[in-house]
């Protein structure tokens, strides 16, 4: 009995320390939330080991730096590792990794404004003794996070998501990001009035504040995800239109072959005839680099290539590469909505070494680019290949990567440099380098 009564009077008695070491495993269940939250509303996918090592990770930084570290700094270097870890550890990039803090934190914000005055009221307790007394603190604690497991079941029972699209926030990330700042901010203001002003504040205007609250929030998010939306349709009709003209060359080269075919048909009839075969084997050849004109542009449609991004890229780098006399032969064997690494990153190379293949192809007699796309599902590993004619058969592999090195004039050699950091910042890409007498290539491999 004396020593129940020890343990109630430790678990009832304010004592900061020892509140902080009782709570402290309850992190785990915060950490796995907030997980679990900015997954579902981004809409992430993720393994059991990814959680796992997230949650474990986070959870015991968190409680050293509660137990050990002063706030306002632990909270601090808590968000700043949490950060680096969706970056390094999930592959965010640096927007969508900000959306993934600030949206478990205004969601906890909101829960805290609602329910601090109505518990310190009902306990009639003060800031100070119901955060550093265990019993209160943890009944809070556990209270709160049960609030957080309704709205994360509600969220996906009603499919909630944010429709996000990089490109889209990269260009008004500013406006966002000082728009949720600000909420984050007006959070704050409001759990500090009412930490320290709960008993001159009533319990109705806590739940009008709340609404408040709620309302600009719900309408920030609501007004991103309707910009977002509008945003889609503006690239979807850019989308259309690079497929009509995509579509506008195949009706152009399926005209002219039209036109000539009965030509076609009696020059072949010639060389028959005359038992030509050297000169039908050159005449065919020249008839198949046609049709292979015509099948690569069939290849340019966005049911093949089924990212509107890369779509775009590829059908522009194809008409510069028309408008210079290079051909490019196509192989697609590859779902690009399920690629294996960031899109804009992945953009970005697959810009610079188009550009770099069609500049070195349009120098040669025989103007050429191969590009191939293609998965191994058995090796884990995304592949694309870029490979093209050139002339200088002396190149150094090695030393193109290096700023400021180029084998174009009035270039300045920082395309494969900064394709060269990208590779450097990404753990499951490799890109391999190599050249023979005809075709220099560059494999791009991701792996997953």
């Amino acid at each position: 009995m004396e020593i129940l009564n020890n343990i109630w009077n430790a678990l009832s008695t304010e004592n900061e320390m020892i509140t902080k070491v009782l709570s402290s495993p309850l992190s785990i269940i915060e950490v796995y939330l907030t997980f679990k939250l900015f997954t579902t509303i981004l809409k992430t996918n993720y393994t059991k080991k990814q959680l796992f090592i997230y949650v474990f990770s986070v959870a015991i930084l968190s409680i050293i730096c509660n137990l050990f570290i002063p706030e306002p700094y632990n909270v601090f270097i808590n968000h700043i590792f949490i950060f680096l870890l969706l970056r390094k550890y999930l592959k965010f990039n640096t927007i969508r990794s900000i959306f993934a803090i600030i949206i478990p934190l205004s969601i906890f914000g909101l829960v805290n404004s609602l329910l601090l005055n109505p518990f310190f009221r009902i306990f009639n307790i003060s800031y100070e003794n119901g955060f550093n007394t265990p019993i209160y603190r943890i009944s809070y604690l556990l209270f709160m996070y049960s609030i957080i497991f309704l709205i994360l079941y509600i969220f996906k029972k009603i499919n909630l998501k944010i429709q996000y699209n990089f490109n889209f926030v990269k260009k008004i990330w500013n406006t966002i990001l000082i728009n949720l700042i600000l909420g984050i901010l007006t959070l704050m203001i409001q759990t500090f009035m009412t930490v320290y002003y709960y008993s001159s504040v009533p319990v109705i205007f806590t739940l009008f504040n709340f609404a408040l609250l709620f309302g600009y929030f719900f309408t920030s998010f609501y007004s991103l995800t309707k910009a977002m939306k509008l945003d889609i349709a503006t690239r979807d009709l850019e989308n259309a239109e690079s497929y009509n003209n995509s579509l506008t060359i195949l009706y152009d080269n399926v005209r002219g072959f039209k036109h000539d075919f009965d030509n076609m048909v009696n020059i072949i009839g010639g060389y028959i005839e005359s038992n030509d075969i050297d000169g039908l084997k050159q005449y065919y050849k020249s008839l198949q680099k046609d049709c292979s004109s015509v099948r690569n542009v069939q290849m340019l449609n966005p049911n093949v290539i089924n990212n509107p991004g890369i779509y775009n890229l590829i059908v522009s780098k194809y008409k510069k590469a028309t408008d210079l006399g290079v051909t490019i032969n196509f192989e697609f064997f590859f779902d690009f909505e399920n690629l294996k690494m960031p899109i804009y990153e992945f953009s970005r190379i697959l810009g610079i070494l188009l550009d770099n293949a069609i500049e070195a192809a349009k120098e040669c007699d025989e103007k050429h680019v191969n590009l191939v796309f293609r998965e191994s599902r058995k090796q884990h590993v995304q592949i694309v290949i870029i490979e093209n004619t050139y002339l200088n058969k002396d190149i150094d592999t090695k030393k193109i990567f290096e700023k400021g090195i180029s084998g174009k004039e009035n270039h300045t050699g920082i395309g494969l440099w900064e394709v060269n950091k990208i590779i450097k910042n990404n753990n499951n890409i490799v890109l391999k380098t190599s050249n023979d007498d005809k075709y220099f290539k560059q494999e791009l491999q991701i792996y997953f």
